[in-house]
């Protein structure tokens, strides 16, 4: 029974993980292309299934489509995504060149990373209290008895601890990532 709550808590963090994977550090990072969809023959597809996309130096991405027709389209959808950074399209291969960060705009990055760390901990506490409410219908029902609800309700309260350390630790983590210049 604790076990799906578990896989719930758990989605929370691959759920982090991602959205901190799309914050850019000052360092290229391919991941933050990761939502970009280009139109391939009318259908919306990832932009790393049209093209490869490398990092030749620290703070520079590279497309290369792997139909010079598809440029065009790529160029757009990077503009119109919210990445914030300008694609130099030079005809064969597209360039995102990431500019050094401020230390205001690291500041506003760890602040980010801060809020959305907060919406983890939410979410995992919000599964705590479903775990809990079921737990509790299960020993109205008969389902459990009073000791075996205190003993998975303990259980739960372990993993939910165990999960707001995770989010701690990758704020932590995180904010240490930004702040370094």
């Amino acid at each position: 029974m604790i076990k799906k709550f578990e896989d719930k808590m758990q989605k929370s963090i691959e759920s982090l993980e991602r959205e901190y994977n799309s914050i850019r550090a000052g360092r290229a990072n391919p991941h933050i292309l990761d939502k970009i969809k280009v139109d391939y023959y009318g259908t919306p597809t990832p932009l790393q299934q049209v093209g490869n996309i490398s990092v030749p130096e620290p703070r520079i991405i590279t497309i290369q489509p792997w139909e010079t027709s598809l440029l065009k389209a790529i160029e757009k959808e990077i503009m119109q995504s919210d990445i914030g950074i300008n694609p130099t399209n030079d005809g064969k291969v597209i360039r995102l060149v990431f500019p050094e960060l401020t230390e205001e705009r690291r500041k506003e990055l760890v602040k980010d990373v801060k809020k959305k760390g907060e919406a983890a901990k939410v979410a995992i506490r919000n599964i705590r209290r479903d775990a809990n409410d079921s737990l509790k219908k299960a020993n109205k029902n008969s389902e459990i008895t009073e000791d075996e609800l205190k003993d998975q309700q303990d259980k739960v309260q372990k993993a939910t601890d165990k999960y707001i350390k995770t989010i701690d630790g990758m704020i932590d983590k995180k904010s240490k990532e930004i702040l370094t210049v």
